[in-house]
């Protein structure tokens, strides 16, 4: 690279410039491979549901249609509700989670701890061999007595050990000098924790946070376990009823007695309700990731330049 003594700029090679070209290139190839499945979905929840089966997907909406939206919010008010839920417990587990994951990373992390390795060895155990299912329900619906209880919802999600050892990571590679400053200056574990590591694992605390808000969020297979209440119903397993009541509703029609005249009449949708589920579902939850994009960007950059 040649340095431009008017202008004060870099001028770059060829060679750079080339190189350049071909990096953005393949990233926007990558970034439209990556987007055009979501552009069909948003296409597909605004067509027809005869549209779609006659044609199939497209990136552009086939005969226009609201149907699929309608189907979801038939009743509006429950649907708030199941979105009233899983945002509820979204923020709550992911409190929680995020609370409990540090305090137990940064007391493995401390090799004044004597047992550090004993505990380390039971929460990695869990990740290798688990109790299964029938246990865990009778945990929740025997022991605890936990059946259509939002602690049902919540509990489960709350801890992992594998967002644990991402933690514990971050936290071993701060500098041990810091945790003895902050002792000889009158710090107390407590104090050391959230007002020293805390600010310095921002990163750490991000990605954390959004694998535990994505876990609370996507969750729906607790929800079929321990809830029968509708009123209790989390969004994707709300969502998920929807889905397959229309599919089971098609299939009696198609099996009863009814003339064929009347079967052909009804066109419940269901690809593109999917479709529109999908765009209800994600959303919101797309809407977090801006807000710790530069978190990412840190964790990822952490240690590329020693000061």
């Amino acid at each position: 690279m040649k340095s431009n003594k008017h202008t004060g700029k870099i001028k770059k090679g060829a060679d750079v410039v080339t190189l350049n070209i071909i990096a953005y290139t393949f990233c926007t190839i990558m970034a439209l491979v990556c987007l055009v499945p979501f552009v069909m979905i948003v296409s597909g929840s605004f067509s027809s549901e005869s549209a779609i089966m006659k044609n199939g997907f497209s990136l552009l909406p086939q005969d226009f249609s609201l149907e699929a939206y309608k189907t979801v919010f038939n009743e509006p008010i429950v649907v708030l509700r199941a979105y009233a839920t899983t945002i509820g417990l979204t923020l709550v587990g992911t409190a929680i989670g995020l609370l409990l994951q540090t305090m137990t990373a940064y007391v493995l992390s401390r090799k004044d701890f004597e047992w550090r390795n004993v505990f380390s060895f039971f929460f990695y155990f869990t990740t290798l061999f688990s109790g299964g299912l029938v246990p865990s329900y009778v945990l929740m619906t025997r022991t605890l007595n936990l059946k259509n209880s939002y602690l049902a919802l919540l509990l489960p999600l709350v801890f992992s050990v594998y967002n644990l050892l991402i933690m514990k990571s971050y936290i071993t590679a701060l500098p041990e000098s810091l945790i003895d400053a902050a002792k000889i200056d009158g710090c107390g574990e407590v104090r050391t924790l959230f007002q020293i590591v805390m600010p310095l694992i921002k990163p750490a605390l991000a990605t954390v946070g959004l694998f535990i808000a994505l876990a609370y969020w996507n969750d729906w297979y607790n929800a079929m376990l321990y809830i029968k209440e509708e009123t209790k119903y989390p969004l994707q397993y709300f969502l998920y009823q929807q889905v397959n009541d229309i599919e089971a509703y098609k299939k009696l029609i198609a099996n009863s007695s009814v003339s064929s005249a009347v079967v052909s009449s009804v066109s419940l949708p269901t690809q593109t309700l999917k479709m529109a589920l999908t765009i209800v579902v994600t959303g919101p939850i797309i809407l977090a990731y801006p807000l710790v994009q530069k978190y990412f960007v840190q964790g990822i950059t952490i240690g590329a330049v020693k000061g």
